[in-house]
């Protein structure tokens, strides 16, 4: 469930991630130890690179820094989702939709408790999986992890 500073900087975040040909996958903002961390996921075809990273960093940073909406002092973290992200939120499922991904699920189904195939849809926390022939229903609940597989760029 994403907290409204997460949705702050979501709204700040998403078109200088779009004028930098990337896409905002996810961000999150919490306290580990004694920090609070704002952690920006983007991601564009093909991938992000370092240099996408900084840009969209930067100019965040910039922004953030003008529109001052967050009282604790974080560290900004501007990253790729990574090759095997596992995906959370209903933003990352919908952004995914046609990528493969591997499903574990707590207990085994007709497809088994590991599988893989395409991501086909989600709706009401639930993935909707292709797997050759098959769609698998998987509520999100339901599954260990659902994460994008690693050979599925």
């Amino acid at each position: 469930m994403a907290n409204k500073t997460e949705d702050i900087v979501l709204a700040l975040a998403e078109p200088i991630a779009s004028d930098e040909g990337a896409d905002v996958v996810d961000v999150e903002f919490k306290k580990e130890g004694g920090d609070w961390f704002l952690r920006v996921y983007i991601d564009k075809e093909g991938g992000v690179s370092i240099d996408d990273c900084e840009n969209v960093s930067r100019r965040l940073s910039d922004k953030l820094d003008e529109k001052d909406p967050i009282e604790q002092n974080y560290i900004l973290e501007v990253s790729s989702p990574g090759a095997d992200r596992i995906l959370k939120k209903e933003r990352e499922f919908l952004y995914y939709i046609g990528r493969e991904v591997d499903v574990k699920l707590y207990k085994a189904a007709e497809t088994g408790k590991e599988f893989s195939g395409t991501l086909a849809g989600f709706a009401d926390k639930t993935a909707e999986i292709e797997c050759g022939e098959n769609t698998v229903k998987v509520p999100i609940a339901d599954a260990a992890y659902i994460r994008l597989s690693f050979g599925g760029v």
